[in-house]
This record gives structure tokens, C-alpha cells and sequence, in this order.
């Protein structure tokens, strides 16, 4: 995946890489009325990544993933899921895709494990001989074995959200499409479901993860994308993304009022220390953060000119914006980093 970019996916990932794609939108949108709630997706997916699908909500994820999986009709643009055209080919995709979307619904009064082989009986492609094998081996992947024979109203809510990706897991996957998959998920389970995500991954499957837990996806995610108000603001590798943020400049002296005039000499604004206080306090040792734009010198010409300015320099480094800074700077909103 090149540099992250808001463009086209074809321009993010080349025409001819077609077939290295799980996922590929061009120009998916999607309208309610008025609202455009997915608003020209260009979406690039590498086949074997674990792909983090982040945004606020209301950003339009839920939306797409319903498109993609054929719930919802796009207002326009296309879209191909493992290399074929979507809805057309959903008859022939689908049983390769293993989803969990907007929470699973479930008949409460019977068992999880009569839940999962009713749905998997229902479904076109799957093996009636191999059955019973698939889904206890599914339950036991989440950690639900013990619990299989239990009636589902009895089921908290983690067990399930569980249950629902069990019944993701009843087949092989190429590509597995997860909506907020710790939803409720104590500490325990979400480590579980994380460990879980990165061995199919290693089985060679391809993950979709949407998720607004920034943890969850620096620890289990090689790709990511983030979308606000309908629209893909970045893509790329997690390196890429935090990559292409700002650099930041954090500075540890006594004299913050006079190392603020300095910088701001030098087109930089400081920020508010660590510790909440006014950068520009004085009589104690303050850390100071700022900016460093691309107009800015470089830091060694920064250190240079507060020392020549009589600043006491206690400490200096540079920082690189991490994915949450990246994420706050194009949606302007904050991210849920635990629960």
C-alpha cells in the first residue's frame, strides 16, 4: 500500500493490482433522503491484511459494510468483494465471507449451538456431513464450549457477541467482515477476540475490522482507513498513516514564557504542558509541545535559537504524531482509546 491519500483507490493501489484486492470500492455512495451517508468510497483492501475500518459515529462504516455484503443497495459507484462485482456475484462471494454485523440476533429460547446449526443449515453452501464438527469447533474458537447447550436469553451480552462470531467462524473464510466485534466483551474476551483475529490472519484470511477502539486496532491491525462524515479521509498501512501526520517538537525548561516567544518567533504556536498547566508559567520545570510544520526549521535550528535566546533547555526531542493525533486531525473528533 502506497502513502496514504483520500483519492481514488485505483490511484491508491494501481488498476493492475485488481486481484490483490479482498475489498475495492470506486465511487460507493450511499443516500438516505438528503443525507449522503457514504459519500465516493474508494476503498482498497489487500488480500491477507487485517484492515482496520475506523470513524466516529454516523461516519458511514456500518453503511458500507451493509453494501458490501449486499444488505443495502449503493446509490452509485461500484464495488468488488475477493475479485468479483458486488451484488451481482453475491450468490458465488458470500459463502466465502464470514460477517458480523450490527450485533447477531438470535432465537432466545434455543441453545447457542441449535442456533448455529439451524443458520448453518440454511445456508446454500456449507458441508450437512462436516456440521456438527464446524460448529463445535467455532464455539470452542470463542470460548464458548462450555456454554453451547444454554438457551441464548441466558447469554450475556459479550457471550453474545460471541455466539455471533462463532457463527462467522462455522466455515473456512476467505475474508471476514467484523462490525465492533469486542462489543461488550470484558478485557479478557476483547485480548481473546484480538488473538483470534491474528490467527486468521496468519491462516491466510483476510480481516475487516470496523472499530472505534484505537488499542484494538494498533494491536491487531496491518491496514487501516478512516472515514468521517461519509467521506474516506486516509488510507494506508498503520506506519503510513501515523507517517504522514505532523512531527511534534517537546521541549522540558524553566523558562516556558520566554521558549513560547521563540517559537512562535519561528512560526510555531506552543501547547498546553503535560501536566494541564499554561505552557507559559514560569518558576518550575514546564513541558512545552509544538508543531513542527513543514515551514518550520529544523530541530537542531530550534534548539539552536532557544539556546541563543537564554532558554534553558532541560530537554528536547521530536515526537511523531501517533494514529490517534492522525485521527483527531482529520475528523476533529476524539477516539474511544479504552472502555
Amino acid at each position: 500500500m502506497s502513502a496514504p491519500s483520500a483519492g481514488r483507490a485505483d490511484q491508491v493501489v494501481g488498476r493492475d493490482a485488481e486481484a490483490e484486492l479482498a475489498i475495492h470500492t470506486r465511487g460507493l455512495s450511499k443516500r438516505f433522503g438528503s443525507r449522503d451517508a457514504v459519500n465516493d468510497l474508494d476503498l482498497a483492501v489487500p488480500r491477507g491484511s487485517v484492515f482496520g475500518f475506523l470513524g466516529p459515529n454516523g461516519s458511514g462504516k456500518t453503511t458500507t459494510i451493509r453494501m458490501l455484503l449486499g444488505l443495502a443497495a449503493p446509490t452509485g459507484g461500484q464495488m468488488s468483494v475477493l475479485g468479483r462485482p458486488m451484488p451481482s456475484a453475491a450468490f458465488d462471494v458470500l459463502p466465502r465471507v464470514g460477517a458480523l454485523v450490527e450485533g447477531p440476533a438470535f432465537y432466545p429460547y434455543l441453545s447457542g449451538r441449535a442456533n448455529l446449526l439451524r443458520l448453518d443449515a440454511s445456508a446454500r453452501a456449507t458441508d450437512p456431513a462436516t456440521r456438527k464438527y464446524r460448529i463445535d469447533r467455532a464455539l470452542d474458537r470463542v470460548g464458548l464450549g462450555q456454554a453451547a447447550k444454554l438457551a441464548v436469553h441466558a447469554y450475556s451480552l459479550g457471550m453474545k457477541q460471541r455466539l455471533g462470531l462463532a457463527h462467522a467462524l462455522t466455515s473456512d473464510r476467505e475474508l471476514l467482515i467484523l462490525d465492533e466485534p469486542t462489543n461488550g466483551l470484558d478485557p479478557q474476551g476483547t485480548r481473546e477476540v484480538r488473538h483470534l483475529i491474528g490467527s486468521l490472519a496468519e491462516a491466510g484470511a483476510t480481516v475487516f475490522v470496523s472499530s472505534h477502539l484505537l488499542s484494538e486496532i494498533e494491536q491487531v491491525c496491518t491496514h487501516a482507513a478512516i472515514m468521517g462524515n461519509g467521506h474516506l479521509l486516509a488510507q494506508g498501512t498503520l506506519a503510513s498513516l501515523s507517517d504522514d501526520g505532523a512531527l511534534r517538537l517537546v521541549l522540558r525548561t524553566r523558562d516556558a514564557a520566554r521558549a513560547g516567544e521563540v517559537l512562535r518567533r519561528l512560526g510555531m504556536e506552543p501547547l498546553v504542558g503535560a501536566d494541564g498547566r499554561p505552557a507559559t508559567e514560569e518558576g518550575r520545570v514546564a513541558t512545552v509541545r509544538a508543531e513542527i510544520g513543514p515551514s518550520a526549521p529544523s530541530p537542531e535550528r530550534i534548539v539552536a535559537q532557544l539556546v541563543e535566546a537564554g532558554v534553558g533547555v532541560r530537554g528536547f526531542e521530536v515526537e511523531q504524531a501517533s494514529l490517534e493525533d492522525r485521527f483527531v486531525q482529520l475528523t476533529g473528533e476524539g477516539f474511544d482509546v479504552e472502555r
